[in-house]
C-alpha cells in the first residue's frame, strides 16, 4: 500500500477495529459527565505498579471520547501497569452532524477538565486502583491528548495568573506524548486536522493571548523526562509538528526524546494488534521504571 490516504485509512479501521474493555472502576472528578477517570488495575493484581494515565486524542473533538483508548488502557494493564483513562468535555459535533458551536474543544473547559482530573488524580487512584504506585506516574497521551498530557506537565511554567498554574512541578516519572499536536505554530501552518487548534482557542484572534496559556512549545523547559513517538508515515499529525516541539524544548535548554517509527503513520501508535504500541510500552516502562 503506498497511498497515504489509503494507509491512513487502513490503520485507523483497525485501530478503532477493538472492542471498548470495561475499566476496573471508574470515579468522577466533578459533577458533569464528561468529568470521568476509567481505571484498570495491574493483570494479575501487581501490587506497587506503575500509574500510566492516558489522555485521548481526536482533535479536542466530541465524536472522539476515551472508549477509543480502552484497548490500549488493556494492553498497558496486560504488561503490568496500572491505567488511568481520563475523559474531558471537547467542542461541539460537526456541523454535518448538526453542531453549530466550535468544534474543537471548549475554552477554557477542556483545560479546566484535565486540570481538575490531574489534580484529584492521587486521591481517587487509591481507592480504585490501590495496587498502583503513584509516585511512579507516567502521564502518556495521543494526537490532541499528546498535547493534552504536555500541557499537564508544564502547568508550573504556565504564565502567571494563569488560573491552571501550579506552584511547582507535578510528581511524574515523566510525559510520553504520541504523534502530539505539540506546536501549535507549525500545527496552524499545516492546517492540522482542519484547524483545530484555532478552533481550540476560539479563532485566529485568540492565538496571540491564549496560545502562550495552551501551547505545549511556549511551556518549556519543563524539567520533566519526557519521550515523543511519532510514525514517520503520519498524515494526520505529520512529523514536523514534533520536530518543532523538540527543537523548541533544545533552544530552551532541555533535551525530549524523539522516536521515528519507519512505516508507520498515526494510529499504530495506540493500536494493540500493531508492533508499535508495543514501543510505546517501551518508552513508558523506561520512564516508569
Amino acid at each position: 500500500m503506498t497511498d497515504p490516504a489509503e494507509r491512513d485509512a487502513a490503520e485507523e479501521a483497525s485501530a478503532f477495529s477493538h472492542p471498548a474493555i470495561a475499566p476496573d472502576a471508574s470515579a468522577a472528578y466533578g459533577n458533569h459527565p464528561d468529568q470521568v477517570i476509567d481505571f484498570y488495575a495491574p493483570r494479575g493484581d501487581r501490587a506497587g505498579a506503575p500509574l500510566v494515565v492516558l489522555l485521548h486524542g481526536g482533535a479536542w473533538r466530541a465524536p472522539y471520547d476515551r472508549m477509543h483508548l480502552t484497548p490500549l488502557a488493556d494492553f498497558l494493564a496486560r504488561r503490568g501497569f496500572a491505567v488511568a483513562n481520563v475523559e474531558y468535555r471537547r467542542g461541539s459535533l460537526l456541523p454535518q452532524q448538526g453542531g453549530d458551536g466550535p468544534v474543537a474543544g471548549r475554552w477554557p473547559d477542556t483545560f479546566d477538565d484535565v486540570a481538575a482530573a490531574l489534580d484529584a488524580l492521587p486521591v481517587l487512584v487509591r481507592d480504585a486502583v490501590p495496587q498502583a504506585d503513584p509516585r511512579r506516574t507516567v502521564l502518556a497521551g495521543h494526537s490532541a491528548g499528546g498535547h493534552l498530557a504536555l500541557w499537564a506537565a508544564a502547568r508550573h511554567v504556565l504564565p502567571l495568573g494563569s488560573p491552571w498554574r501550579t506552584p511547582g512541578p507535578a510528581a511524574l516519572r515523566g510525559v510520553v506524548a504520541l504523534a502530539p499536536i505539540a506546536d501549535f505554530a507549525t500545527a496552524v501552518e499545516l492546517g492540522v486536522c482542519s484547524g483545530a487548534v484555532l478552533q481550540l482557542l476560539g479563532g485566529e484572534g485568540e492565538l496571540g493571548s491564549r496560545g502562550p496559556h495552551a501551547d505545549p512549545a511556549a511551556l518549556l523547559p519543563t524539567g520533566i523526562a519526557t519521550a515523543v513517538v511519532q510514525g514517520r508515515e503520519d498524515i494526520v499529525v505529520p512529523q514536523a509538528v514534533a520536530e518543532a516541539y523538540v527543537d523548541a524544548a533544545a533552544k530552551a535548554g532541555e533535551m525530549v526524546g524523539l522516536t521515528l517509527l519507519e512505516g508507520v503513520g498515526h494510529f499504530p501508535l495506540i493500536d494493540p494488534a500493531a508492533d508499535a504500541c508495543a514501543v510505546v510500552a517501551e518508552e513508558i516502562a523506561q520512564l516508569a521504571y
